[in-house]
């Protein structure tokens, strides 16, 4: 009996040894087994290289904190998810917390809401069902990234109109490690990628680029580039050129200059109407004739696989405006009619750059034919809806259209291409053609350039914010001060520097999926009452089978 005793004594020593040896072996290496369908829970290769990298602590100020409805508790839970997962390959570099805001009194809460709007952090409106019915509560889902002294916002709810709450949440669910990992990469990189805007050509000026540029400074050195008087030395300096709506035509020197920088890897963004129109125009005569610009840049792009024609979308889905519709007692009666130049294209394409991204505003946009260019890759990112007509410039355009009722069927159409993605090598313009005049030094034109992308947006207004009429001030970029809608252009934009001017690949992380597996509400309803009965009559048979069966078992072992 004492050496059994003693065998059993050893045998637990030898376990807890065997348990003790393992928790230190585990400390060491970090391992785990996702069992989820769409590996919600697998942190992508590059963002495990990105995070291990790290050099220095890198703190993370989560602002989702506080007494929220069910969904945004899930959004809640599911960023302290992947901030641990990421923190599990950061080598200990880092750290985070989650703060209420709203904590303290009336006036502690209107110092901190300042503190991170100055910080680029907006808030949400969230109603909330009481006792009493519903209150309006005022909500950060966002978060605050710091490393060595600079900081970037990151923004955790993907708002997107006409998706359900549940839909909402799903995609911000999904977006997480992109959103957490795209800003620790610009915020860890340190230089930060020039941007360049163009000016020199009627181009959109500063206070219509105003939260476009704004919004790029986070994460990128911007400004603007004439290319008439830059060097090739300064191109060389660029990451990313931004033509946004030029008016004026490109001289052959400023376009050798774009062809070069594109020849050495640089990547453009073109931006560009081809048709000259401007609703303040019509709202003062009442009527316009649109008619073609003279860029210069047909050759260029042509070359390189595009074609933006000379033209004007008409759809139904479009941006409502301001009208006067008639004077009543000497009042003038405004009115918010449907505008069908100003196109909303809602994002169909399962591109990253635009997946799930709301409709994207737009003004007097025109079609896009891709050209077959060997060794370039296209893809259409953006289209009208199918309803939609064209108009050929040069057309006369007035006020009195909105009154007329469209006909659906005269819409009846294919979507149409409005921007394309082109990548690859991209041939020269100025092959076997001499350097233009005011181009200095003589330079080899190569055959091939070396591999780069490109988009073209047949539209420069997506990049424009609106302007305040009271006091001059800017509006966020895709807000409409008319609707008070705020559309998905700003994400758009930063979506496209972040694809332009990074190849690790991180974008890619925008096609994860995490899906909603809802319970059948209808067979709710019909086995609900089954199911209760289950759930609370099993267990208790199981207690008291095994109470019985324990009570013979012991009956018959001691009677003996």
């Amino acid at each position: 009996m004492v050496n059994r005793r003693n065998q059993d004594l050893k045998n637990l020593l030898v376990f807890l040894a065997l348990l003790v040896l393992i928790n230190i072996i585990s400390s060491f290496f970090f391992s785990r087994i996702d069992f989820t369908k769409e590996k919600r829970y697998t942190l992508s290769p590059v963002s495990k290289q990105l995070i291990s990298n790290l050099d220095n602590d890198l703190q993370v100020t989560v602002y989702l904190e506080g007494d929220f409805p069910a969904g945004f508790k899930r959004l809640r839970n599911s960023t302290n998810d992947m901030l641990s997962d990421l923190k599990a390959y950061s080598n200990g570099k880092l750290h985070f917390d989650f703060i209420n805001p709203s904590q303290g009194d009336a006036k502690s809460q209107e110092s901190s809401y300042s503190q991170l709007l100055e910080k680029g952090i907006e808030p949400t409106n969230l109603s909330v069902k009481t006792e009493e019915g519903l209150s309006q509560k005022t909500i950060f889902p966002a978060a605050l990234i710091t490393y060595k002294g600079q900081q970037i916002a990151v923004k955790l709810l993907q708002n997107r109109s006409g998706a359900s709450p549940e839909e909402v949440l799903n995609n911000s669910i999904q977006n997480l490690e992109y959103a957490f990992v795209s800003a620790i990469k610009k915020v860890s990189s340190g230089g930060k990628p020039r941007v360049g805007f163009t000016e020199g050509h009627g181009e959109l000026n500063d206070l219509q680029l105003n939260d476009a540029m704004k919004s790029l400074a986070d994460g990128y050195e911007v400004g603007r580039v004439d290319l008439s008087v830059i060097p090739l030395t300064g191109l060389d300096k660029l990451k990313l050129l931004i033509i946004p709506k030029p008016a004026t035509a490109f001289t052959e020197a400023e376009k050798f200059k774009i062809d070069y920088f594109v020849m050495r890897g640089g990547r453009v963004f073109w931006a560009i109407d081809q048709v000259n129109a401007e609703l303040d125009s019509l709202r003062g005569a009442g009527e316009q004739l649109a008619f073609p610009k003279k860029l210069n840049l047909d050759d260029i792009l042509f070359k390189y696989g595009a074609r933006i024609n000379y033209n004007l979308i008409a759809d139904l889905n479009c941006v409502q405006v301001p009208v006067n519709v008639g004077n009543v007692a000497g009042q003038e009666q405004i009115q918010l009619l449907p505008w069908l130049f100003y196109p909303i294209f809602i994002p169909t394409s399962a591109h990253p750059l635009v997946k799930n991204l709301d409709g994207i505003r737009s003004e007097f946009s025109n079609t896009i034919d891709v050209i077959d260019v060997k060794d370039i890759r296209k893809q259409v990112i953006l289209s009208t809806s199918p309803f939609n007509r064209i108009v050929e410039a040069p057309a006369l355009l007035s006020l009195q259209m909105v009154e007329q009722e469209p006909d659906p069927k005269a819409f009846e159409s294919t979507a149409k291409p409005v921007a394309v993605l082109l990548e690859g090598s991209f041939a020269s313009n100025f092959k076997n053609r001499p350097v233009p005049a005011g181009v200095e030094g003589s330079l080899d034109i190569p055959e091939k350039g070396k591999p780069t992308k490109m988009i073209v947006m047949a539209d420069g207004d997506i990049l424009k914010n609106q302007i305040s009429s009271t006091d001059g001030s800017p509006f966020p970029l895709g807000y409409d001060r008319y609707t008070q809608q705020q559309y998905g252009n700003k994400n758009f934009l930063m979506n496209v520097a972040d694809y332009l001017t990074d190849d690790s690949g991180i974008i890619e992380l925008r096609n994860k999926e995490v899906k909603i597996r809802l319970l059948d509400r209808a067979r709710i309803r019909e086995e609900k009452t089954f199911w209760q009965t289950l759930n609370l009559g099993l267990p208790l048979i199981l207690l008291v089978v095994s109470g019985i069966f324990q009570h013979y078992y012991r009956r018959r072992k001691y009677a003996r």
